[in-house]
């Protein structure tokens, strides 16, 4: 899939524009920066079975997005993967005060400026648990992830947990892509990959994600899988499993 500019979307998975029943995921970017190198960020929109919207690592809130997400209908939940994904909590709090945030492990510690509704943990599962799966990735000393599944779409939504650059991507983070694994295939960040000092209770979560029949994965940052997604969750985790 093209790159597309800020304020456009496009819905997930392929092919949905032909089959009604599955338009329920839309697709946002944003540049981002981190470290000074072009990343590019992505926000992922679900309309859920009520008519609400379920809004996945939210990007920068301008008139021209905010118009976008009220046609589709009313923001009621807002989630983030991890404590990076934070910087656009506070202006999509402001905006919709009726929808309810959630703190993934860590976010609320750092983020106290931020009244969170709910926290995001696997063992106490939110309210749209049947349209959207949740696991919780243990193990990592540094920093936890939840990763999401829309049934419907039989799609993953991860924020960091796998990255994919290719040639598409500047010439600085094409290196600093290649020294962490996520180059020319999706990739857990090596620094991160090196944190996971409980590799069983890693290893349980990756298992857990593979037993969800996905078939395409979207991605923060770099190119989507929109083919062979299992093959290629199951090989970026192969040093695990």
């Amino acid at each position: 899939m093209q790159a597309i500019e800020p304020a456009q979307s496009v819905i997930w998975p392929p092919g949905a524009e032909a089959a009604p029943a599955t338009k329920r995921l839309w697709i946002f970017r944003a540049p981002l920066r981190f470290y000074g190198l072009a990343f590019g960020t992505r926000m992922t929109v679900a309309k859920l079975s009520d008519g609400s919207l379920w809004m996945h690592s939210p990007i920068n809130l301008t008139p021209e997005i905010k118009q976008q997400l009220d046609s589709l209908g009313p923001v009621a939940h807002v989630v983030s993967p991890n404590k990076l994904h934070h910087l656009y909590l506070g202006p999509f709090q402001q905006a919709y005060p009726r929808a309810t945030l959630y703190a993934p492990p860590g976010l609320a510690t750092k983020r106290p400026d931020l009244a969170f509704d709910e926290a995001l943990d696997d063992k106490s599962l939110p309210i749209w648990d049947d349209e959207i799966g949740l696991v919780i990735v243990r193990g990592s000393a540094v920093m936890e992830e939840a990763v999401f599944f829309h049934r419907a779409g039989r799609t993953l939504i991860l924020g960091d947990l796998l990255e994919n650059f290719s040639e598409d991507d500047p010439l600085m983070t094409r290196i600093a892509a290649r020294i962490g694994g996520m180059y020319g295939k999706p990739g857990m960040p090596r620094d991160w990959r090196f944190t996971f000092r409980d590799r069983a209770a890693a290893r349980q979560s990756i298992e857990r994600i593979l037993d969800w029949p996905f078939e395409s994965i979207i991605l923060a940052h770099g190119r989507l899988v929109s083919r062979d997604a299992r093959q290629a969750f199951e090989k970026a985790f192969s040093w695990l499993l």
